[in-house]
């Protein structure tokens, strides 16, 4: 209602009477308060996004300091671990013996990831950490990045030894990751307690991923 009236031009009369006609005008409430994004077209709504997707996917994939990936990772949304979780699923699911065996590696990804870091986030908010639960599951959805990686690569090599070595650098890639952001949310005599859940989460896909 604010916006409304203060964009809004007093009607005025031009002779002074009441029989002549008013003239005002109402400005849109955008030009007001900015561009509304709603006006936008759809390709820069998405091209928006994607440069959102990519700015986190830079601070999961390139490490740095604590403070620099609290404030690039402040700004949640779920497109990205989304997109992630889907990769992950499929190539899973594109190295099963069968289709039954398929949709159950399908659906061991998205329980895992979903469920998993639903988990998580309830157990650092249970531990007083200072943080929305929505910004923790993106947290750790972005962070499975690195553990995508090592499955693509491994789906594309097709050898033991070095699908083994995908997965243990992915994983300690996702936990640095994912630790460095989470124990600064978790009160100091806490820590321990907050980190051990997002180890045992990253250690179930990475587990899935070498078994596959």
């Amino acid at each position: 209602m604010q916006s409304f009236e203060s964009s809004y031009a007093a009607p005025s009369f031009a002779g002074g009477g009441m029989d002549s006609a008013p003239t005002g005008s109402i400005e849109p409430a955008s030009l007001t308060q900015g561009r509304c994004t709603l006006d936008e077209p759809v390709t820069e709504t998405i091209m928006r996004d994607l440069r959102s997707i990519g700015t986190k996917m830079k601070y999961v994939m390139i490490p740095r300091d604590r403070e620099d990936n609290a404030s690039g990772l402040r700004e949640w949304d779920l497109w990205g671990p989304l997109v992630l979780c889907l990769a992950l699923g499929i190539m899973l699911s594109a190295q099963a013996e069968d289709s039954n065996q398929a949709s159950l590696a399908f659906g061991l990804v998205f329980i895992i990831v979903w469920v998993g870091s639903g988990i998580v986030t309830l157990n650092a908010v249970l531990l007083k950490g200072k943080i929305s639960f929505f910004q923790s599951v993106c947290v750790l959805g972005y962070c499975i990045a690195p553990l995508v990686l090592a499955a693509f690569l491994s789906l594309l090599l097709q050898m033991i030894w070095l699908k083994v070595i995908f997965v243990i650098v992915g994983f300690s890639w996702a936990t640095r990751a994912s630790v460095g952001f989470m124990k600064e949310l978790v009160p100091e005599d806490r820590k321990a307690l907050g980190v051990y859940p997002v180890w045992l989460f990253y250690v179930a896909i990475a587990w899935m991923i070498l078994i596959s």
